[in-house]
């Protein structure tokens, strides 16, 4: 029974290690797109965010071409210098996206 409860508990607590490193993906996102894309796209993280619906965004990020649709929203982004970056900034846009009802502070 102790070891049952023990195993209990360790699941627990791994699934709220889980999402909380979900979260942080988009936090990070946002803080990638404020130093490193703002200035380049001229708009803040909302309106980059609601450019697509979380389905749209999803269908980009599986087709492969979530860093072509970066060049296309800010011409002037530099997008090779971000590709280490693109997970997080795909957890910010999905997150903050039009019909996600969420609004990013940058």
């Amino acid at each position: 029974m102790k070891k049952l409860l023990t195993m209990v508990a360790a699941g627990f607590v791994a699934m709220s290690l889980m999402a909380t490193t979900a979260s942080a993906d988009a936090a990070k996102g946002q803080k990638i797109y404020s130093k490193k894309l703002k200035k380049a796209c001229g708009f803040n993280g909302a309106k980059f965010a609601a450019t697509h619906s979380q389905d749209e965004w999803e269908e980009i990020k599986e087709s492969g071409k979530f860093a072509d649709e970066i060049k296309k929203i800010c011409p002037n982004a530099n997008v090779d210098k971000l590709q280490k970056y693109l997970d997080d900034l795909y957890d910010f846009a999905y997150e903050y996206a039009n019909d996600s009802g969420n609004v990013p502070a940058c």
